[in-house]
């Protein structure tokens, strides 16, 4: 019998928020400033790990480099990113999914100081019962970052789900067997995704949130 469903953990970038452009074209200015190539589909694949792994990944021939080029790209984000916003739906899927009593929490590759900024950009500080960051733990796929959230939270793994738009984002919950569901109108395609074994994969929010309401209802009533 399926354990009842208590808590759905979201990534934010290109699952939540709708950033992934605005990272691309920040990643793209950093790169430019120190005469690194750097491709738009490079700049992309990477949305969802950690600052540090994101320079290692794009930049390994420069490592004396990597500090200059991420403060150049988190100047840049910070600048032009202040209209970016949740992806339409977003919101009234978050707010229902809290009103069936269900905990929410958030699982990014952001920096703290990131994510707090984008919490208090989107007014949903109090939304998530917990949420945690690349920079105060280990970057995805390492599923630490969600075993941490189901401590804080006291929810068994089989009783949350992690949602996601990277194969960085399901690979971590199948590291730790935790149900997950991707989403297609983020950085990663459906191939990607489908070879994390997701329950579904939502190709825009309104999908998504049927499905987790219906996820809800399905566990509680078996």
């Amino acid at each position: 019998m399926n354990k009842p469903v208590e808590l759905i953990i979201f990534d934010w970038d290109g699952t939540l928020f709708n950033s992934v452009g605005q990272i691309v074209a920040s990643l793209q200015f950093a790169a430019q400033q120190f005469q690194q190539p750097l491709t738009d589909a490079a700049a992309k694949s990477i949305i969802g790990l950690g600052l540090p792994e994101v320079a290692q990944r794009l930049f390994p021939e420069v490592p004396e480099l990597h500090q200059a080029i991420l403060q150049c790209y988190s100047e840049h984000y910070v600048e032009h990113s202040k209209t970016d916003a949740w992806f339409e739906g977003v919101a009234d899927m978050l707010d229902e999914l809290s009103g069936l009593g269900l905990k929410l929490a958030v699982a990014t590759g952001k920096s703290r100081k990131g994510l707090d900024r984008v919490l208090a950009q989107t007014k949903s500080q109090d939304l998530f019962v917990a949420t945690r960051a690349a920079s105060e733990t280990k970057s995805k796929p390492d599923p630490l970052m969600l075993q941490e959230i189901l401590s804080s939270t006291d929810v068994q793994v089989g009783q949350a789900i992690m949602v996601g738009d990277t194969s960085y984002d399901l690979e971590m919950a199948q590291n730790i067997a935790m149900p997950r569901v991707g989403v297609s109108y983020g950085v990663h395609s459906v191939e990607v995704l489908q070879r994390y074994q997701p329950l579904t994969i939502a190709d825009d929010v309104p999908s998504l949130h049927d499905f987790l309401v219906q996820q809800y209802r399905l566990r509680q009533a078996s």
